[in-house]
């Protein structure tokens, strides 16, 4: 069984980020108050923590000629599920990546989507059609 982990983002909006999360994402909430709310995110606990004002923005590295931004989180989707949920955002975020198939024929190939969340919080979503393909090396 995979364990579930734990993950608390900023966010400086909590009406935004039950918009962003829960409506668009499809995510259960769960506990709350005035400052924070969990989220069942695909499995896992995301908690949003309101603060008075974002920390500095994601800086970017190179990954299979692509900018990608770091700090990132995300989680693994069935190829099914990474399809529906492209379907399910498209038009209503601003893609830091359009969905591609990346390391194609190579391995670790996998499909994959990055894009933020309202506050700048970079969130990446990826498949493998192959999950074997997930922890494997080229040696």
């Amino acid at each position: 069984m995979v364990q579930p982990f734990h993950l608390a983002i900023p966010v400086t909006d909590l009406e935004q980020a039950r918009q962003f999360y829960g409506e668009l994402l499809g995510c259960d909430m769960g506990r709350s108050s005035e400052q924070w709310i969990d989220w069942n995110f695909f499995g896992h606990q995301l908690v949003t923590h309101c603060v008075a004002q974002m920390p500095s923005s994601p800086q970017y590295n190179s990954v299979d000629s692509h900018a990608v931004p770091v700090p990132h989180f995300g989680v693994v989707l069935s190829v099914e599920q990474w399809h529906a949920l492209c379907e399910k955002v498209r038009g209503k975020v601003d893609f830091v990546l359009e969905p591609y198939t990346r390391f194609a024929g190579q391995v670790g190939e996998q499909h994959t989507m990055f894009f933020t969340d309202p506050f700048g919080n970079a969130l990446e979503f990826k498949a493998f059609a192959d999950m074997e393909q997930l922890f494997a090396t080229d040696e």
